[in-house]
């Protein structure tokens, strides 16, 4: 039986950890770099590294932070942020990474993806994206959350993954911060559009929103969260013995 995945987000600006509510309201938490070697150390089956404001600045991802912490853990490691061109993908994968992940890149220019997974191979390219409810669709939103496409959100998950995207990263903006569990409604959709892995993001709040998500939609491949981790919440190795107790296969 495959085993689910438990994935920390370091959501990067300025070189520092922050976390926010809503992508918004944003608070410095701790350098990327020790947080991600503490996470390498305490049981995460992969990392993913953003940084949050490259797309909305419009400058590319920081390098050096980017370099010290690959250098430093030794577990998967998906980084995304400013990622419009196969160079961008060249750049990051040269500092460490082992996925790309993309999301506003692939909004302005969609055979980015395609492109990248023909050089790199569909494993490589993973699909960010940014989802709201919008007068009761599921909205595409660009930019770290700020930009309304209006574009509908399955369809281009859709395109995505038909494009060669080998995996995709749902984030709920209407869950994110909230810490009341994870979008079910949304990601049920979602996994039931495609057949590539599916990570959901947005909403966890304590062990139970991870038992319930994995359980709920088996679907779903991966946990993914931020701020429980970040200010000890939920410890990873505690979350795992809860997962493993309940019947949900993990890595320990």
């Amino acid at each position: 039986m495959i085993t689910k995945r438990i994935i920390p987000c370091l959501d990067v600006r300025d070189g520092k950890v922050v976390k926010g509510t809503y992508f918004q309201k944003l608070r410095e938490v701790a350098s990327p770099v020790e947080l991600a070697k503490f996470y390498s150390e305490n049981g995460a089956d992969e990392l993913v590294f953003y940084d949050i404001t490259a797309s909305a600045e419009g400058r590319k991802l920081f390098k050096d932070v980017l370099i010290e912490t690959a250098s430093n853990v030794f577990i998967p490691l998906t980084v995304g942020g400013g990622i419009n061109t196969i160079a961008d993908f060249e750049r990051v994968l040269s500092c460490g990474a082992d996925k790309v992940s993309v999301n506003s890149g692939a909004i302005a220019n969609p055979a980015l993806i395609g492109e990248a997974a023909k050089k790199y191979g569909n494993q490589c390219v993973v699909i960010s994206v940014d989802i709201k409810r919008v007068n009761g669709e599921f909205h595409v939103f660009a930019k770290g959350g700020r930009e309304d496409t209006g574009m509908e959100a399955i369809e281009w998950v859709k395109r995505c993954v038909g494009e060669g995207a080998g995996e995709v990263v749902v984030n709920s903006i209407d869950t994110d911060g909230e810490k009341n569990g994870f979008d079910l409604e949304l990601l049920k959709a979602v996994c039931e559009a495609v057949d590539v892995p599916v990570i959901a993001s947005g909403g966890a709040g304590c062990v139970d929103d991870f038992i319930k998500l994995f359980q709920t939609l088996p679907k779903v491949d991966a946990g993914l969260a931020a701020s429980v981790f970040h200010y000890g919440e939920i410890t990873i190795p505690n979350l795992k013995r809860k997962l493993c107790e309940n019947g949900i296969p993990v890595r320990i």
